[in-house]
């Protein structure tokens, strides 16, 4: 009998660019990792993980919702 593979999935919105996407959990991976797996940074964009505000090097779990909300600047 053959093991059955489980992948768990990170839902991702990216705010104001019409981006949805899941994607595949890493152990250990942080909010800088999904940050750049949507093509931000930590100085391009905020994070909120489940509702909350998140910094950088705050955790993922598996199934964790994360919202990309991009920084607009200028003058």
């Amino acid at each position: 009998m053959h093991p059955l593979l489980v992948m768990f999935m990170i839902k991702i919105k990216v705010i104001g660019r019409k981006i949805e996407k899941e994607l595949e959990y890493q152990k250990g991976m942080k909010v800088k990792d999904v940050l750049k797996a949507v093509g931000f940074n930590t100085e391009s964009a905020i994070a909120k993980v489940n509702g909350k505000v998140a910094l950088e090097d705050d955790s993922i779990k598996d199934n964790d919702y994360v919202e990309v909300i991009p920084v607009v600047s200028g003058g």
